[in-house]
């Protein structure tokens, strides 16, 4: 892996457990759980283009890398079906309160994600410190 490469691993992973901690931050100051919900998306989304980047691959649109990540990392089994759940219903959730008129996301919402977020960066994290 070159150095560039890694360095942008690097960079996107600290992006996602940034966007962690910045949701934690918001829900714990009361902060519109709209926040919180993109936050936590956002966290996962940074991870998973860590991971695309250690393929070397990308793109400019959130549902281009949700589709990359099951097709390189879930259909491939190097991680479980359940990760992708969480990273659809994540980006569903946070469609929902950026962009949905009349919709609000729940206190339910937000306790249903964070804990998985946290657990989604960690696994990526793990597959790429590991090396593969």
């Amino acid at each position: 892996m070159t150095g560039n490469r890694k360095a942008l691993i690097e960079y996107r992973l600290t992006q996602a457990r940034d966007s962690i901690r910045e949701a934690d931050v918001l829900n714990q100051s009361g902060m519109s759980r709209r926040s919180v919900m993109n936050r936590l998306y956002y966290a996962m989304f940074y991870a998973v283009l860590a991971l695309l980047q250690e393929k070397e691959m990308g793109t400019s649109k959130h549902s281009g890398a949700i589709a990359l990540f099951d097709r390189e990392f879930v259909k491939t089994g190097t991680f479980p079906k359940e990760m992708s759940k969480t990273l659809h219903r994540a980006f569903e959730l946070r469609q929902k309160g950026d962009y949905m008129e009349e919709t609000e996301v729940t206190a339910d919402d937000v306790a249903e994600i964070r804990p998985v977020t946290e657990q989604f960066v960690e696994s990526a994290e793990r597959f790429l410190l590991k090396g593969n």
